[in-house]
């Protein structure tokens, strides 16, 4: 049912999905789908359970060298960016319905990367209220490159222009001089290699603090 409804907002975005589309495209009765998910926040939790699914945090011992609890980190940012392109629409919810329900009232799928994240880190040295803070630190950069990344995305690729492409045509050029002047670098924004840089300056930071 949630690879479904997750397919809805993959096609369509979250307002798209209802119990009736869901049940269409079931080939269900909408009313029977409620012994699966009690309400429309139960589905929206149940679809971004199952997109979460697909990341997976590697333990450090699986790299060279042994313990490399940096490239594991690197590995998972990299991993939840992909996921990320793929389900674009599901971004705001992975950002917005933690927000919304309490911590241990969450899809235990929804809790098991934070687990696996505590546990990578404290394995490299941090102690338990230091990995709560890296694991916090990480992922506000992370779902925060991503949404920017989203964002940069081009309404228009096929104008060959920049400033008319980015459409800062519309900004007055006396007010916004630094923003319609930075239109090549807009344009040619590269998500992973930004990633990477950005990565480079937040494990930088972590390092100093591992035990």
């Amino acid at each position: 049912m949630f690879s479904t409804a997750l397919a809805l907002v993959d096609a369509e975005g979250v307002d798209a999905l209802t119990m009736r589309r869901l049940g269409k495209a079931l080939d269900r009765d909408p009313m029977r789908l409620y012994r699966h998910a009690e309400s429309k926040e139960a589905l929206l939790d149940g679809v971004v359970e199952r997109v979460l699914s697909e990341l997976r945090v590697p333990a450090p011992r699986d790299f060279v060298p042994a313990g490399d609890w940096e490239s594991a980190l690197r590995h998972v940012a990299h991993a939840f960016r992909g996921i990320a392109l793929a389900h674009p629409h599901v971004v705001p919810l992975l950002v917005t319905r933690p927000l919304a329900t309490p911590l241990a009232r969450r899809p235990l799928g929804t809790l098991r990367p934070v687990e696996d994240m505590l546990e990578l880190l404290v394995s490299a040295g941090f102690d338990l209220r230091g990995a709560l803070y890296a694991y916090r630190l990480f992922m506000g950069f992370l779902l925060g490159h991503v949404l920017n990344e989203l964002q940069e995305r081009l309404v228009a690729p096929e104008e060959t222009d920049d400033v008319l492409r980015l459409g800062l045509y519309r900004l007055p050029a006396r007010e916004f001089p630094r923003l319609r002047s930075l239109a090549g670098e807009l344009a040619a924004y590269d998500g992973e290699r930004e990633l990477t840089e950005g990565l480079d300056i937040v494990l930088a930071g972590l390092r100093a603090r591992a035990g």
